[in-house]
């Protein structure tokens, strides 16, 4: 039986000034992780502010858990769990009186959770918060997070700035989570290393717009790189799937999505060699697809 969505966004668009979110379109179920890959200014945090309901879209429907954002969002934020890198907590106490003021709020709270992910986060919960590292800071207040048990925890760039110690920590502690199959977990970063690594589904945005979004396996699955040898000079085959090309000499590079390996006929009878049929890694694919986006958006203001 299909488990139920986690998170649906349906022809999401929010207006600024200088941006633009504009018909973003996203789902996934419960028990799944889904990763917004993108770079500053993408628009990754507009799309989780907007799934808290701390903002309202200008048109578009959001249901998060079941429940109409942002109408129904205190209802939801009880079974949410949100960390975000500009998170602050009160300098002048400790973690213990964090950990005491969630509690207080939250009739969810794993009180022996939480002192499992202290010995894990090697986190003092006597200490001072003016007193933590950034590190330090991020894992106490993603143990603030973690140790309510929410059904879905909704993390804004999680593991910018830390070192790879710290950034392993966050991140096993996030799968660790996902223990329970009906926890859910949309996180974003511009760092495709994490998203590849603990994601189910991911969504590439860029200039406030969703680019590709699917599964991981089958996105990953998608895409081929052609090394070719181009003795003769011949016209590279017009297929529609054809994303990049990169020619010096002789030699070509051709990458493609939707691949099958039907293709390969197509460029051994147009009179090509292929010399190599490689895998792209997520970040290969993702700059694949920004720079067409650029491309198109040239396109756009040209015409």
């Amino acid at each position: 039986m299909d488990l139920p969505l986690a998170v649906q966004c349906v022809g999401i668009n929010k207006r600024y000034k200088h941006f633009n979110l504009k018909d973003v379109d996203l789902a996934f179920e419960q028990g799944a992780v889904m990763g917004l890959v993108g770079p500053n200014g993408a628009g990754k945090s507009t799309i989780l502010r907007i799934v808290m309901g701390l903002i309202g879209p200008d048109s578009g429907a959001v249901k998060v858990l079941g429940y109409d954002m942002p109408a129904r969002q205190i209802a939801a934020k009880r079974d949410i769990g949100f960390v975000s890198d500009d998170m602050r907590l009160y300098e002048t106490q400790t973690i213990q009186f964090h950990m005491d003021f969630v509690k207080s709020i939250f009739d969810t709270w794993d009180g022996e959770y939480a002192k499992r992910l202290l010995r894990s986060f090697d986190l003092n919960a006597g200490q001072k918060v003016k007193g933590l590292s950034h590190g330090q800071r991020v894992k106490a207040t993603l143990l603030l997070a973690l140790a309510r048990r929410p059904n879905l925890l909704v993390f804004d760039e999680p593991t910018t700035g830390l070192d790879p110690a710290v950034r392993k920590e966050v991140l096993d502690e996030m799968m660790n989570a996902l223990e329970d199959e009906t926890r859910s977990i949309l996180f974003s970063s511009h760092n495709t290393q994490d998203v590849e690594q603990i994601s189910d589904y991911i969504t590439f945005v860029y200039g406030g717009r969703v680019l590709e979004s699917g599964n991981k396996e089958d996105f990953m699955d998608n895409w081929r790189r052609l090394r070719l040898t181009n003795r003769d000079g011949v016209a590279l085959p017009a297929l529609p799937n054809i994303r990049d090309v990169e020619q010096s000499g002789r030699l070509c590079i051709v990458t493609l999505n939707n691949y099958d390996d039907s293709v390969l006929a197509a460029f051994t009878g147009a009179g090509l060699s292929i010399d190599a049929v490689e895998r792209l890694s997520l970040e290969e694919i993702f700059l694949i697809n920004v720079k067409s986006a650029k491309a198109g958006a040239v396109l756009e203001r040209a015409a």
